[in-house]
């Protein structure tokens, strides 16, 4: 819902500055009237509601600027020796020396190879598949049927990774999981799923589409249920089965919801959930499981080697930040709107 209300809000500023452009004529050739009719209706409007805007002021500088701005000013730990005896201002000022280990470690070039091969296969396999799913229950018609299978998708996405990944564990287990005991019915021998360093990125990309593939089909299914529905009537008066009306309508319907939210995914793509891998990982997994989330709090937390992990944060944050600002471009080059 919130990407449906977010793709409104873009569609209404357009023709809000369409309809409200201003008026060019020989009597004002240059507009300015109408732009200063424009600023002076602002102010007017400011005055009228300015105790409503008194009271919005705490929040603001309670909210954006002691919880939001102010501790940006914690990114200086990546420039200097931090200590937590010295304090912050007290820490001697190293300036790149920590960049500088950082991308010669041999270690910065697995947990990155990681992160981004786990994120490729996310984006690949995860983040269709509740398009997928939505296409697919947008053609159940029992109504029933279509509640109850939702509503057994949406459970996962309620459970912590502690419990999933406990879940995942023991039904991959060699000696009592069920996937094994199923091998081992065919008369192989069983697998060790979470100590191959072959299966695990398998089991991980499975057990996040688990996890959230069935929540993500709600914003898919409202952005479906906004199609004119007569366009459907159309096509089947025109002879076009159900497999043509998915493709010719309910996708184009739909592809600026996917364009928003793959968007905000290359914003994650830096970035990996941290609770789904360190429950996952093991030590015989960690040349392909070690990713910058866990290698953050192991060696960060851990091993208090705090501005050195400050510095890798801030090259995932600008990494992401370049991300969604390329991928927000080309969705704007391909005629779809972005998110600004």
């Amino acid at each position: 819902m919130f990407v449906v209300r977010l793709q409104n809000s873009v569609q209404t500023r357009a023709v809000s500055k369409a309809t409200h452009r201003p008026t060019y004529s020989a009597a004002n050739p240059a507009g300015t009237l109408s732009r200063g009719r424009g600023r002076g209706r602002l102010w007017h409007d400011i005055h009228r509601d300015r105790y409503l805007y008194a009271m919005l002021l705490p929040v603001f500088i309670g909210f954006f600027l002691l919880f939001r701005y102010v501790p940006m000013y914690g990114v200086t730990i990546a420039f200097r020796n931090y200590r937590i005896v010295d304090g912050m201002f007290g820490s001697q000022w190293v300036g790149m020396r920590h960049f500088e280990r950082l991308f010669r470690s041999p270690e910065f070039v697995l947990i990155l190879r990681n992160t981004l091969l786990l994120n490729f296969y996310q984006l690949v396999f995860q983040f269709p598949a509740p398009i997928v799913l939505a296409l697919l229950l947008n053609e159940i018609r029992a109504a029933g049927f279509k509640r109850t299978l939702q509503s057994v998708m949406y459970v996962p996405y309620f459970l912590s990774w502690a419990v999933l990944g406990g879940i995942i564990i023991g039904l991959l287990s060699p000696s009592t999981g069920i996937i094994n005991a199923f091998i081992r019915g065919l008369g192989l021998e069983p697998v060790y799923f979470m100590m191959s360093t072959g299966w695990w990125p398998v089991v991980f990309v499975v057990s996040g589409i688990w996890n959230s593939a069935g929540w993500g089909t709600i914003i898919y299914l409202a952005a479906i249920s906004g199609i004119d529905p007569q366009l459907y009537e159309a096509a089947t008066i025109d002879g076009a089965g159900r497999l043509r009306q998915t493709w010719h309508i309910t996708l184009p319907g739909i592809r600026s919801t996917i364009a928003i939210l793959l968007i905000l995914n290359m914003g994650r793509f830096i970035d990996l959930g941290f609770e789904q891998v360190w429950v996952l990982q093991n030590p015989a997994v960690r040349s392909v499981a070690e990713v910058i989330p866990t290698y953050v709090y192991r060696i960060g937390l851990q091993a208090m080697q705090y501005s050195y992990t400050a510095a890798l944060g801030l090259f995932q944050s600008l990494v992401g930040l370049v991300l969604v600002l390329t991928a927000n471009w080309v969705i704007r080059a391909m005629g779809e709107e972005g998110l600004f």
